[in-house]
């Protein structure tokens, strides 16, 4: 089923009624406490909807980083046409709510008592407790890479620094030189990125260093809008030719085991070399660490949850939103975790006040940009299944294959407009 930009926005803005449950509630006792850990995008969109819903319910937030760098935007950094200021964003919003906001790392849960505990030496109690870990990385699936060596070969995979240090590199690396990107296998965050990163890799290239390459060592057969990459890619920058600026490699015999720092090599399942001047590894990846920890983690490293609520099925009065819950279909995205804080923060507010959970309408969003005024995307809209603990997508679609010039222009500036309004959504 398709879907039309102005149905899309439409049904958006009947997901976010649903979700803030229409009108505040009326409070039932004083000093309802909500912790919430992680401060990105679901944990700063979930603890400033708590306090617009129920401004009796007292918001912590607990989040060791001053700022925040968003993942989605940040491949533009990497060719010069975004700032890193641009994507950093501070808490100075929640504050501004009456949001309790301690620069502090979560190293403990104890669900039983209903106790979190931080680094620094505080105790917290909570009526309910809401985590959005993000993501962790499975550095034992790489054999000679971990987190001291990702300084070097950077993942950029949460960003902020690793951007840094990427962009860098590019601008250092001489022209006629290769960049290595190796996606991994399994659910990640982001699964369009590492292409998208490819793409604007290239597009940097073409302008300042020609001759230079980007290779993709893929351990997936296939990738998300894979044909609208693969004719981007032929417009822009002569893929399937011998001179083109990307090229694609999938499968798993492509999937990297073993990381050779000293010469700057990879080597994949097939038992093939493969030496560039930039290293772009992306580990294999899992829920955030505290998750694991609290015991909120089955066997695939992710968080099972009740999709009414988001309250974990492993520990109750603990809901996990964004990167680190099994929602699928939804994609790990930033638009998803925007959209899975809403549906918990009602469903939350109208728990501790004695009310049963309303439904809620799910979207996640993901735009591609390849280059100047090329920009593709994707929509998915979702419900729960009459009876069940599963998602079905309702709507959606993507920008079609026979897209105009001036089409893929426009979803440039719908990206851009996009951008403000989730960021603006989020931190205030």
């Amino acid at each position: 089923m398709t879907i039309t930009r102005r149905r899309f926005i439409k049904t958006l803005g009947a997901a976010s009624a649903l979700s803030l449950g229409g009108t505040p509630f009326l409070a039932l006792g004083a000093n309802r406490q909500i912790v919430i850990i992680g401060g990105g995008i679901g944990g700063t969109t979930a603890a400033r909807q708590i306090r617009l819903i129920d401004p009796t319910i007292d918001v912590t937030l607990i989040e060791p980083k001053q700022h925040y760098y968003t993942c989605f935007m940040s491949n533009e950094v990497l060719c010069g046409k975004r700032k890193l200021s641009s994507i950093r964003f501070d808490y100075t919003g929640l504050k501004a709510l009456d949001i309790n906001v301690i620069h502090d790392k979560a190293t403990h849960i104890t669900p039983n008592r209903q106790k979190i505990t931080t680094k620094g030496g505080k105790t917290l109690s909570y009526d309910r407790c809401i985590i959005a870990p993000g993501i962790d990385f499975k550095w034992e699936s790489i054999d000679g890479f971990d987190e001291k060596t990702a300084r070097i070969f950077p993942h950029a995979w949460q960003a902020g620094q690793q951007t840094e240090i990427l962009q860098k590199q590019l601008g250092s690396m001489p022209n006629g030189g290769t960049v290595i990107i190796t996606p991994p296998s399994g659910p990640m965050r982001a699964p369009h990125a590492p292409y998208e990163r490819a793409s604007q890799i290239a597009h940097y290239l073409k302008q300042h260093k020609s001759r230079s390459k980007v290779l993709i060592f893929d351990a997936k057969i296939a990738f998300p809008q894979q044909a609208l990459f693969f004719q981007a890619w032929e417009k822009l920058f002569g893929y399937g030719t011998h001179s083109s600026l990307i090229e694609w490699y999938g499968g798993p015999d492509y999937a990297l085991i073993r990381l050779d720092t000293a010469s700057h090599t990879i080597i994949t399942v097939a038992g093939d070399r493969h030496t560039g001047d930039i290293l772009n590894i992306i580990p294999a990846q899992q829920a955030g660490h505290i998750a694991a920890t609290a015991g909120l983690t089955d066997t695939s490293g992710w968080c099972p949850v009740d999709l009414h609520t988001f309250e974990s099925t492993q520990h109750k009065g603990i809901h996990i939103i964004g990167d680190a819950c099994i929602a699928n279909p939804m994609q790990k995205l930033g638009s998803a975790a925007n959209s899975q804080a809403k549906a918990c923060a009602a469903a939350v507010t109208s728990l501790l006040n004695g009310r049963a959970p309303g439904p809620a309408v799910f979207t996640d969003v993901a735009y591609s940009t390849m280059g100047e005024a090329y920009t593709f995307s994707t929509v998915g809209t979702y419900r729960l299944a009459k009876g069940s603990n599963s998602l079905t997508r309702v709507a959606g679609g993507s920008t079609p294959s026979d897209a105009s010039a001036t089409h893929l222009k426009r979803e440039a500036a719908y990206a851009e407009s996009w951008f403000n309004n989730l960021t603006k959504d989020t931190f205030g």
